[in-house]
């Protein structure tokens, strides 16, 4: 039994002569066919006398069954050239947290507006995490730091993000209205350690450096949302990116930096990826995203 046995079977009349002519088979063979399937299954499928033709019981059970099988056949014929073309599938997409703040919700967005049939599975991981997931193939693709040495990657700019200062409204930094990096000579600062964001951690060391200030660390979360809240309860001040510093709340002010250290929001990819949705994923951001 196979698809082209079902397909005999379910002619849209059972009258074999308007049946087979249907199928362009002559009415003799047809007939020998269903005969055929019969003897295959182990059933009889049709009452058959002079006059007329009938399903039995088995008979329209299985016209059911194929019917069901059949569809579900051509639907798969169809989706896998539609997964094949990147317009059907799942797509793994890694993301920063301070990019769910600007980027991301638009990004998928106009990603689900066009490609609907792709299922986005969101990843939201630290920078470091990011970059062995996507190597190790545990990414398709992500939204995070660009990076000046990248050749596996495929990179898409996205934006360009700069630091900002954070302090809690009665700090002494607060009234200022741009601070420079002496500034910040004593200053308790609170910032993701070098092993989770060495972008971050780069930029604030390149800004305390061009002041000849030595910076000192007084906490080192993994989390900028956890940055933000040390820096709430007045245990220091922050350096973070601009895109996190639009929903502090009322204890907490920003202020913009002298000179400040500019760092790159990329969208990228394993240029060796097997996912044709990824490809997709790109022409959208591409034609969306302008810097």
């Amino acid at each position: 039994m196979d698809t082209r046995h079902m397909r005999y079977f379910v002619a849209e009349t059972l009258h074999f002569g308007q049946a087979a002519a249907r199928m362009n088979m002559s009415q003799p063979p047809f007939s020998r066919q269903i005969s055929a399937i019969e003897t295959a299954l182990g059933a009889k499928l049709f009452d058959r006398n002079s006059r007329n033709v009938t399903l039995t019981s088995a008979g329209k059970h299985f016209l059911k069954d194929c019917r069901t099988v059949l569809a579900s056949f051509d639907a798969a014929c169809r989706d896998v050239q539609l997964v094949a073309s990147g317009i059907k599938g799942e797509l793994k997409l890694g993301f920063m947290m301070h990019a769910a703040h600007s980027i991301v919700p638009a990004l998928v967005r106009l990603h689900s507006e066009a490609r609907p049939d792709v299922r986005l599975i969101l990843e939201e991981r630290i920078p470091t995490d990011i970059d062995e997931m996507l190597v190790e193939g545990r990414l398709d693709a992500a939204v995070t730091f660009g990076t000046p040495y990248a050749p596996h990657l495929r990179t898409q700019l996205l934006a360009r993000d700069r630091l900002r200062l954070i302090a809690r409204a009665d700090h002494p930094l607060a009234e200022a209205d741009v601070i420079g990096p002496e500034r910040l000579e004593g200053e308790r600062l609170i910032a993701a350690p070098a092993s989770v964001a060495p972008t971050l951690r780069s930029a604030i060391g390149i800004f305390c450096a061009t002041g000849g200030t030595v910076p000192h660390f007084a906490f080192e979360p993994r989390l900028q949302h956890t940055i933000i809240r040390l820096v709430g309860e007045g245990l220091g001040v922050g350096l973070i990116p601009q895109s996190l510093c639009t929903d502090l709340g009322e204890a907490i002010v920003s202020r913009p930096l002298q000179n400040p250290p500019e760092f790159d929001v990329v969208l990228c990819a394993p240029i060796a990826t097997k996912n044709p949705a990824v490809s997709e994923l790109f022409e959208i951001a591409g034609s969306h995203f302008r810097v």
